[in-house]
């Protein structure tokens, strides 16, 4: 199934499909899945791992409300989609950061997504009008 499809048969959209903002659509929804599933195995951890699942968590939040707001194209709120853009750019990196400071495989994954949906915001910004 394809979100980028979706949101191509909108009826509001028309000419006006934005597949970068459709990308981040996608990758937030995957992010938000990666960063809650990230914060759960980190609970499972010996060490105390509290900064990085609530790193984690607050970037899933951010992550599926980003996707929410991608998603809709009828009407427009391209003042509150471009905050949100630039919001979970900035919350990506951080939870990025916090998870490459640790080794375990679901911290590296974790951070991996979370720099990969930090691009994509920032690469989305310049299309949303």
């Amino acid at each position: 199934m394809s979100i980028h499809r979706m949101i191509a048969l909108h009826p509001a959209v028309g000419e006006d499909f934005n597949a970068a903002l459709a990308t981040v659509a996608r990758h937030a929804m995957f992010c938000a899945e990666m960063c809650a599933s990230c914060a759960d195995a980190c609970l499972a951890e010996p060490m105390d791992m509290t900064q990085c699942v609530r790193s984690c968590l607050d970037c899933s939040d951010v992550c599926t409300a980003t996707a929410q707001l991608a998603v809709r194209r009828t009407g427009r709120n391209v003042e509150a989609m471009l905050a949100l853009l630039d919001t979970c750019a900035r919350v990506c990196e951080l939870c990025a950061a916090e998870c490459a400071r640790h080794d375990q495989g679901h911290c590296q994954l974790c951070a991996e997504m979370c720099r990969e949906c930090m691009a994509d915001c920032r690469a989305a910004m310049p299309t949303v009008n």
